[in-house]
């Protein structure tokens, strides 16, 4: 039984779990979509009331049968590498592929329709307030209107992207900004703009969820520092203990959004009590088991390398 992972040719995350694999004799097979079709060749058939499909990689047969588990890492834009890449085969590459993995009787880190969904931010914090987090008072609007009574009621609120950060010079973008009930709402209009009351926080957490076991790690923050992303505070990770009611939490959550890989971002108040920001589907955990030495590479490993057709956590 064979592990697929699906990323990018270079991704040293992944790497790390390609080695713990290696290291307990688990057959792993490597592939970004974005060879399909050229260095990777798949077929499908369904047919006698059958099902059969394989993908060629590198000269390596997996069979779907043969599957154990999927990890999707951080895949390419499928047949983004043909010779002649176009929308069109980029949708019929994808069809064929996922369609044919979909087919499989397989566990999934995390399965795509579910990692979808969970990337959009008002849906987070939907499944953050039913699952009992804190979570700041936001608002997400193109009315400026609205913008600004937000802001007039919590006095200090952040603004930022729902996506993400944003890319390079971007037309109308910030980054997580802080801002007061004074500041000029108009731009509101041009795009979707997140409002959320400013937290003022003593250490940024990062907890990350492999299946039913979690990984905390605490920064503490600089004074006044809005986004823990950026700027050097001159603290670094540590290994934190994660309270019993966010680990309520955080089961509930996984079990609501249907994933078996998260990585939650925190505000920690100066009373201690862990706010939610967001969680990511696919977010990074290197850094963390660099500066903590927590085996988070090995979980994902195992939780991959494990024979068992349980789907619930898929």
């Amino acid at each position: 039984m064979t592990v697929l992972i699906l990323t990018s040719e270079e991704d040293v995350t992944a790497d790390m779990v390609v080695a713990v694999l290696h290291e307990r004799g688990v057959p792993v097979v490597r592939l970004d979509p974005a060879d399909v079709p050229g260095k990777v060749v798949l077929s499908a058939a369904y047919a006698h009331g059958d099902f059969d499909g394989h993908l060629s990689v590198n000269g390596h047969v997996l069979s779907m049968a043969g599957l154990r588990s999927v990890w999707v890492r951080r895949p390419g834009e499928p047949a983004a590498h043909a010779a002649r890449s176009s929308p069109w085969l980029t949708a019929e590459t994808r069809q064929a592929l996922y369609g044919m993995l979909y087919s499989a009787s397989t566990r999934w880190m995390n399965h795509p329709r579910n990692a979808e969904q969970a990337r959009h931010k008002p849906w987070q914090l939907r499944i953050a307030h039913l699952s009992d987090f804190a979570v700041p008072p936001t608002v997400i609007t193109t009315a400026p209107r609205v913008a600004q009574q937000f802001a007039e009621e919590y006095r200090d609120v952040v603004v930022k992207a729902a996506s993400g950060p944003p890319p390079e010079d971007p037309a109308l973008a910030l980054p997580t900004t802080r801002i007061g009930p004074d500041a000029d709402f108009s731009a509101v209009a041009a795009g979707p703009a997140l409002l959320q009351r400013y937290i003022p926080k003593r250490a940024d957490i990062r907890l990350t969820c492999v299946g039913p076991r979690l990984f905390g790690a605490r920064k503490r923050t600089a004074p006044g520092q809005v986004d823990g992303r950026y700027g050097d505070t001159g603290y670094t990770w540590e290994t934190t203990v994660v309270p019993d009611r966010i680990v309520k939490s955080v089961h509930a959550y996984l079990a609501l959004a249907g994933l078996a890989y998260a990585a939650f971002d925190f505000a920690e108040d100066e009373d201690g009590l862990w706010w939610f920001l967001e969680c990511n589907q696919g977010g990074q955990f290197g850094f963390v088991e660099l500066h903590t030495e927590q085996p988070i590479a090995e979980a994902v490993g195992l939780w991959l390398a494990q024979r068992t057709t349980d789907r619930r956590a898929s």
